[in-house]
């Protein structure tokens, strides 16, 4: 089993040391990882900083990759939060920087924090879901440097009070059609469950227009930030893509994919 959505204490909303969630996943009995530490520039909240020592993170990596070499597969992932005005800032970090494995990810819309819900003041639901795909829209046409598209309805998980009755599957197409012939993939995030919603991020019905766009590569993610949360509805996450029609799930390597069969790990 693989997890290719976690953090550690590299990410500035979690305080676990990196060793704490690698042994954490061993006692869970998976096999490879993947730590996606946040990177948000210019994230809006600046009480928090989304960023850190690249360095020091390679290393740690590296160091850690040594001593459990044989027990688990250690990746070395990042979280990239973008927003359509600082896509050149992520340019220049993939120059310089490796990684086995890249999620693109939207936490801020129309420089406004979706965890705040400064987003969703002086606009109804929609006109909230609608800029936030819009700029997601923006950002996968103008940037390249990735490799699945992170929590792709993550706007849902701000609104959960509000319900809206456009599923917006017309842009979310148009997402598809760009990044599904770019050999982008998306995730499964199952933190949705955990955060009270009814179904991981995206939502079943995206997952399914996603499969009917030709989508094949998707990763599936805890998005865990304490060890308790590893792997979190994973059974029932592979059974969901198992019955939609998706035969594999990716892991990668340098920013290659390898598909597993997921009727060999249920």
């Amino acid at each position: 089993m693989f997890d290719y959505h976690m953090h550690s204490d590299f990410s500035a909303d979690c305080s676990v040391s990196m060793e704490s969630m690698v042994l954490g996943a061993i006692e869970k009995g998976l096999t490879e990882i993947c730590f996606t530490e946040h990177i948000d520039y210019e994230y809006p909240d600046e009480t928090i900083l989304f960023d850190f020592d690249l360095n020091e993170y390679n290393q740690k990596i590296k160091e850690l990759q040594a001593k459990y070499d044989g027990r688990i597969r250690i990746k070395k992932g990042i979280e990239l939060g973008v927003q359509p005005h600082i896509l050149h800032k992520y340019d220049a970090l993939m120059e310089t920087n490796e990684f086995d494995f890249v999620i693109c990810s939207m936490h801020t819309t129309e420089k406004k924090g979706l965890h705040s819900g400064d987003l969703f003041k002086n606009k109804t639901i929609e006109q909230a879901f609608q800029v936030y795909y819009e700029e997601l829209l923006y950002c996968v046409k103008n940037f390249k440097q990735y490799s699945i598209l992170g929590h792709v309805d993550l706007v849902k998980r701000y609104s959960l009070l509000e319900h809206c009755d456009n599923n917006f599957h017309d842009i979310l197409k148009e997402i598809f059609n760009v990044i599904i012939p770019d050999g982008k993939g998306i995730e499964l995030n199952t933190s949705g469950v955990r955060y009270g919603m009814p179904n991981g991020l995206p939502s079943d019905d995206i997952l399914k227009l996603y499969k009917q766009c030709g989508g094949e590569i998707i990763t599936l993610g805890s998005d865990a930030h304490r060890v308790s949360e590893l792997a979190f509805e994973f059974k029932e996450s592979l059974q969901l893509l198992q019955s939609i029609g998706f035969k594999h799930i990716a892991t990668f390597d340098k920013q290659q994919p390898t598909y597993h069969s997921i009727s060999s790990l249920i």
